[in-house]
């Protein structure tokens, strides 16, 4: 799947087409960082000696870190540089793994739905499906994200 960089419009996308970000590696920064933005310091995120004896052996991502990582690998495709009107929400989010430090993700994203919409004439409607996998193929979130898209002849 080769990686597009280049802004979509409505009219650019197509049920089916498949877009691939580029790979990032999650850092103790990218803990802490989440941890300090938005105020959650649960120990199962926080504490190396606390988390080593629990569930998953180390610490493991906030389930809203694992998301917003999602979102953000899905911008560095490119495809929404300013072409996204606004993120409407999701129908459904699962985190069927853990994600961890120094784990390598990247993710791939699936347009699954388009409708044109009675209400705007310079946007469309558009669900991308997301998977975001580690570089040993183990899925740390899968969901959909919906989207209004701006249509080329609004611009």
């Amino acid at each position: 799947m080769p990686y597009s960089y280049e802004p979509h419009y409505f009219e650019d996308l197509e049920k089916g087409q498949t877009f691939e970000s580029a790979a990032r590696t999650i850092t103790e920064s990218d803990f802490v960082f989440h941890s300090m933005f938005t105020g959650d310091w649960t120990e199962l995120h926080t504490n190396a000696e606390y988390s080593e004896d629990g569930p998953f052996g180390a610490r493991i991502a906030h389930g809203p870190m694992t998301f917003i990582v999602a979102t953000g690998l899905f911008q560095r495709t490119g495809i929404v540089e300013r072409t996204v009107v606004a993120f409407l929400g999701m129908n459904y989010m699962d985190i069927p793994n853990p994600l961890y430090i120094d784990d390598t993700i990247s993710g791939e994203y699936e347009v699954t739905e388009l409708r044109e919409l009675d209400s705007r004439d310079d946007a469309g409607y558009v669900e991308i499906d997301t998977t975001m996998t580690t570089d040993d193929g183990r899925s740390v979130f899968e969901g959909d994200m919906k989207f209004l898209f701006k249509r080329r002849d609004a611009e």
